[in-house]
């Protein structure tokens, strides 16, 4: 890979990105990186696996691809290679946005093609986002606080039925669906992610979620809900096989999905793009944010081959960034390095899928909140004593909960419509997109001026994962 940096300023100087620190120094950082992003890497495969009724072997191989397939993303962002890849401290990872649309392909998939026809749209439009990514910078205007901040709010407004989901059981007739051990179980892991969150700091407070599943699954084996089949003839080592569960399959509703999944995600990684360059003291031009992108679109297609799913930027490894100050991209690289390896060794996806759904469900309460409540925080910054802005706030939140409060509402249309709007991130986001075009983009709407590069990185850059 290609470490030059083209517009490095003096070749005799190195700049904190560019600085190679000592052997231990890198994998201990590294390590702190994975820490903060492992929740929100697994948690993915582990909901969408569950979806489509995957055994916890199977399992095991969507968490293992889910994070070599990581690796392989953060390693193209920050080592880069020809025109692709930022080259800065840019962790990539599962992006949740595309939760929610494969939950609604698997819904409206038959029954063992929802995987196959999941990696055909992810296929396309990680192709798509590499071809598109020195355009996408024009048509960012489009994507203001009031339509980001609606999409963000709505990825974890969507995934609240999937936690609550794990808490109560997925099967209505069994015999423990909804027990009260269950909840209490959830209950309790809720409350210790939440005091450990008040009590530590640092380090061990960027892994508290992490910390909570791990109490949480040994409070689980009182309870009689721990189960470690899982572990069973789990291979120590294994390189994963491309279309593991099935060559891809097209279908039109789910290409569309995915690639308003993917405008989406390029618009959260152009404004992370930006606020790490202001994080590291390094300017982002349009040739930079078009490389990154490139890199999203290119793991993104390779992830599909290798069973995972689409990559995004991780905003909360920004904030790791600004807090400790350690600017290497390397750092970030080795824990890319990290992530491969993990990938490699199945054991550590089945350790992962040993978490008992309860458990996963209270921790999940947490994390998906925040996902919400960060988009509230961009929408806060909105303007929304604009009537023009809280319309379309209001209505496209109206649409992007129909799947959720109506789930069969679109059930007499053509598979294509059942599959967009089915899915409350594309639903919403398309009516943010177009009620925002009609209010302030249309001759007759108002006309606000757009927001600047480093404006648009503080309104969007918040973590979605």
């Amino acid at each position: 890979m290609d470490s030059a940096r083209p517009d490095a300023p003096d070749a005799l100087s190195v700049h904190p990105v560019d600085e190679l620190l000592p052997a231990p120094q890198l994998v201990a950082y590294g390590l702190q990186h994975i820490a903060a992003m492992y929740a929100g890497v697994v948690a993915p495969p582990l909901i969408v696996g569950a979806a489509v009724g995957l055994s916890p072997a199977e399992m095991t191989i969507l968490i293992g691809a889910a994070l070599l397939t990581s690796g392989l993303a953060t390693l193209l962002q920050t080592l880069g290679v020809w025109k692709t890849g930022s080259r800065m401290p840019f962790v990539n990872g599962m992006t949740f946005a595309a939760v929610a649309p494969m939950l609604s392909i698997a819904r409206t998939t038959q029954h063992g093609h929802a995987l196959p026809v999941i990696y055909g749209s992810i296929l396309i439009a990680g192709a798509t986002t590499f071809l598109a990514a020195p355009f996408f910078g024009k048509l960012a205007r489009y994507f203001p606080p009031v339509v980001s901040g609606t999409v963000i709010s709505l990825i974890g407004l969507s995934l609240f039925p999937v936690a609550f989901g794990w808490i109560t059981g997925s099967d209505p007739a069994a015999k423990d669906f909804a027990s009260v051990d269950r909840i209490v179980l959830a209950g309790v892991t809720l409350a210790i992610v939440l005091v450990l969150n008040r009590f530590l700091s640092g380090f061990l407070q960027s892994i508290a979620i992490l910390l909570g599943l791990a109490l949480g699954t040994l409070l689980a084996i009182p309870f009689g809900l721990f189960d470690a089949s899982a572990l069973d003839g789990t291979p120590v080592f294994a390189v994963p096989s491309p279309f593991h569960f099935g060559g891809p399959e097209f279908q039109a509703g789910a290409v569309i999905s995915m690639l308003i999944v993917m405008l989406v995600s390029m618009t959260e990684s152009t404004a992370d793009m930006l606020a790490l360059g202001e994080v590291v003291d390094m300017p982002v031009t349009e040739d930079t944010i078009a490389a990154g992108l490139r890199a999203d679109g290119a793991a993104t297609f390779v992830a599909a081959l290798l069973n995972g799913f689409a990559v995004t930027a991780f905003a909360q490894n920004i904030g790791l960034i600004a807090l400790t100050r350690v600017r290497s991209r390397f750092v970030v690289a080795v824990g890319g390095g990290i992530l491969i390896l993990l990938g490699l060794f199945p054991i550590a996806g089945a350790i992962i899928a040993i978490v008992p759904q309860p458990v996963l469900g209270g921790a999940g309460i947490a994390l998906f909140g925040t996902v919400a409540a960060s988009g509230i925080r961009t929408l806060s910054r909105a303007q929304l004593g604009d009537s023009n802005n809280l319309l379309i706030v209001a209505v496209a939140l109206g649409f992007g909960l129909l799947p959720i409060a109506a789930p069969g509402f679109w059930s007499h249309f053509p598979q294509v419509v059942q599959t967009v709007m089915g899915s409350g991130i594309s639903a919403g986001c398309l009516v943010a997109i177009a009620l925002n075009l009609f209010f302030h983009h249309l001759p007759l709407g108002r006309r606000p001026l757009p927001p600047t590069p480093v404006r648009l990185a503080q309104e969007l850059a918040e973590p979605v994962h």
